[in-house]
């Protein structure tokens, strides 16, 4: 049961500061890379999550949110990412993408938005070491959670065995973690309820308390 809190609702002109309030109590770090293409929102790229591996000791855990995810994911994996998850509605070759991420040594991963259906990862699934199921539309943080989302959470870890990582992403909190953690996931993306605290470190260690490391 890993904790990745998403950056995605802390102060970016802090990133390092923010980053260093869950070091040492979050398990992963969440770093969201939008386009304004894929998602109507803006965040950063390579240059920054390569700063951010390079000064932070947790691991980090990348979301493409971005058109070319072909042309660009590996990069993430060369720089020192721990895992790279590109979107199946924006890669060309899935298959491919994912063992060419493998092939720099980080994590594979694929996430599907709400609207998407599990079957598109069809011959893709037993390349992957890990499925991302979006339970909020993805661009922006602080959205509802989407409780209807957990069919699938539940079917992915069906389908995927022991071996591959379910993680969710959008709205989870204390309220809703054990019940992406009865679904089947194992790897909860936190962001607002952890970013919107006094003391993020401590919101960490009662999201980990909850679903047991």
């Amino acid at each position: 049961m890993l904790i990745s809190p998403s950056v995605l609702n802390s102060d970016l002109g802090r990133l390092s500061e923010e980053i260093a309030k869950v070091e040492g109590v979050a398990d992963l770090i969440h770093l969201d890379v939008m386009d304004n293409h894929f998602v109507p929102n803006l965040t950063f790229g390579l240059p920054v999550v390569q700063r951010v591996i390079e000064q932070t000791s947790l691991p980090a855990d990348v979301h493409l949110m971005i058109t070319d995810p072909d042309r660009w994911a590996p990069a993430y994996g060369d720089a020192g990412a721990y895992s790279v998850t590109f979107h199946i509605e924006a890669a060309k070759d899935p298959v491919l993408l994912a063992k060419n991420i493998k092939s720099t040594g980080a994590r594979a991963a694929a996430a599907l938005k709400p609207g998407t259906p599990l079957e598109s990862l069809d011959g893709v699934l037993e390349h992957l070491d890990m499925v991302l199921i979006m339970t909020v539309e993805p661009g922006f943080g602080g959205q509802a959670f989407m409780s209807d989302m957990m069919p699938k959470v539940s079917r992915a870890h069906e389908l995927g065995g022991a071996k591959l990582w379910i993680e969710v992403d959008g709205g989870v909190s204390h309220n809703t973690i054990l019940e992406c953690k009865q679904a089947g996931a194992n790897v909860f993306v936190a962001g607002s309820c952890v970013y919107s605290s006094e003391d993020p470190a401590q919101v960490v260690r009662d999201l980990k308390a909850l679903v047991g490391e």
